[in-house]
């Protein structure tokens, strides 16, 4: 644990500091020096994250960065906790199917820290073949035993031992059937969602949909334009010890590896560049504002899109952000103070008020990043394959026509109005639209993109000559989130 060196303060500090220098108190008696804590292992970081997020529902990404702040590991240590904790929830329904093999009664029923404990070591040694067998066992045992009792410990050592002897049987394909069940198996999604995915794309799209959702993210910047160009923001990175080089979706974005944390490097502390997905940065570029329009952000938390937006204006106009959560109101001026951006106003409301708390038709441009499922991010919040239902989809989807409807009002004639998630569900997104346009014969879907954005897009294959003013962004495309982007046009 952290701040264990620090435990010796005060009286009892005093007295520990006499006892390891040779005196004692002055009743007389001799002080033993005070243990400290026992540092925990990588191994039970991740674990006690597995724990925490099956049980409280806690989102493994918030989860695992206070866990990993508190344990002060090594890098290393740091990195294998890291791909623990994603590693096996990603992977939780196909190590669940092995282990069932395994444990023929009562494996739902196991105490939650003996199953997470279980799952974590499966995934070891199904899925990393750097980890050596014997290494991921033994050190499940040794955390059995401190956390259980010998029974426990007897019982695990025994499931992962046969595991270890029959693992060239248990990595076999899975074979099933029903399309739905096979790819929810082999890449651990449920099968409704799978169901959903493979009715929109085709059974070979879904799995690859599945597939890229298990791969781990990289990291991106966003480099602020009104400070340094892309070269020169690369060029201070490579210095820096970071891998960089630009994205081919985004003109402002840098992909980055290695190098430590980005949100501590100066170039960040100072204002030269944001962290946000490549995706992400697509939804500004699309609302191509020009410098002194009035621009809404309808839903503008933490304020990645808000800053873009106001950077893409040359800080020249006015950008309201709206969140609904007081709290997140200082995240958004934070972020634009650090970029230096005077446009920003930051305000606090549900978004289902705006057209009563602003003049009908009075913005240039609306932006609608919309509350949604979130799978377009799956590969960032793994446990949401697990935590989301079908009628989840529907409850939002109500939602966001709700808002859809809201932000129409605020629109001026001639104004744009852009609506966007970070899902892939056809409900939310194509068909969001379409329903809104149905009922919205004032609004009509606007194609005429910018080039530079519509390039790679059409490389990629994302949008085809059927190009109508909307997109969806698929995880396997360019590596980045899956994202919907719809841009409408206001008649004049």
């Amino acid at each position: 644990m952290s701040g264990g060196a620090g435990n010796g303060r005060g009286k009892g500090g005093a007295v520990a500091g006499q006892a390891r220098a040779g005196k004692k108190p002055e009743d007389g008696k001799s002080v033993k020096p005070q243990q400290q804590p026992r540092k925990r292992t990588a191994r039970e970081v991740a674990l006690d994250t597995l724990v925490k997020v099956a049980e409280a529902g806690a989102y493994s990404n918030l989860q695992l960065n206070r866990a990993l702040q508190e344990a002060q590991l090594s890098r290393p240590d740091a990195g294998l906790a890291t791909e623990l904790v994603y590693g096996t929830i990603q992977h939780q329904r196909y190590l669940d199917d092995r282990l069932s093999i395994l444990v023929t009664k009562g494996f739902q029923k196991l105490t939650p820290w003996v199953l997470a404990l279980l799952r974590m070591s499966a995934y070891q040694l199904l899925m990393l073949d750097r980890i050596p067998p014997h290494a991921a066992v033994n050190e499940a045992v040794v955390i059995a035993k401190r956390r259980g009792h010998s029974g426990i410990s007897g019982m695990v050592n025994g499931v992962l031992r046969n595991m270890e002897r029959r693992l060239s049987e248990l990595k076999q394909p899975i074979e099933r059937d029903n399309p739905a069940e096979r790819i929810g198996i082999a890449h651990s999604y449920p099968d409704w969602l799978v169901r959903r995915w493979i009715d929109a794309y085709g059974e070979a799209e879904a799995e690859r949909i599945c597939a890229a959702g298990n791969e781990p993210p990289h990291s991106s910047l966003r480099v602020n334009p009104l400070r340094l160009s892309r070269d020169k923001a690369i060029g201070m990175l490579k210095e820096s010890g970071f891998d960089a080089a630009g994205s081919r979706l985004s003109d402002a974005a840098v992909i980055v590896s290695g190098g430590g944390n980005l949100a501590q490097s100066e170039g960040y502390q100072s204002g030269l560049w944001s962290l946000q997905d490549e995706s992400s940065m697509l939804v500004a570029e699309v609302c191509a504002p020009a410098p002194g329009m009035k621009v809404l952000d309808c839903c503008a938390a933490p304020g990645g899109k808000t800053t873009h937006l106001a950077e893409l204006m040359e800080d020249r106009g006015q950008v309201i952000a709206n969140d609904v959560h007081p709290h997140k109101k200082q995240l958004i001026e934070e972020q634009a103070a650090r970029l230096g951006l005077q446009t920003v106003q930051a305000v606090t409301g549900d978004a289902l008020d705006l057209a009563a708390r602003f003049e009908p038709e009075s913005f240039d441009l609306v932006l609608l990043d919309a509350p949604c499922s979130g799978f377009g991010v799956i590969r960032r919040k793994p446990e949401i394959k697990w935590t989301k239902s079908e009628a989840d989809v529907h409850a939002i989807a109500g939602l966001q026509s709700d808002l859809l409807q809201v932000a129409a009002k605020l629109v001026r004639p001639g104004g744009t109005l852009v609506y966007s998630t970070c899902t892939i569900e056809r409900e939310e997104n194509e068909r969001q639209v379409e329903r809104f346009l149905e009922t919205h014969p004032a609004f009509k879907l606007d194609a005429d993109w910018s080039p530079k954005v519509l390039r790679p897009l059409r490389e990629g294959r994302a949008v085809d000559d059927s190009f109508g003013g909307m997109v969806q962004l698929l995880p396997q495309q360019f590596g980045s989130d899956g994202f919907f982007i719809a841009r409408m046009k206001r008649g004049e």
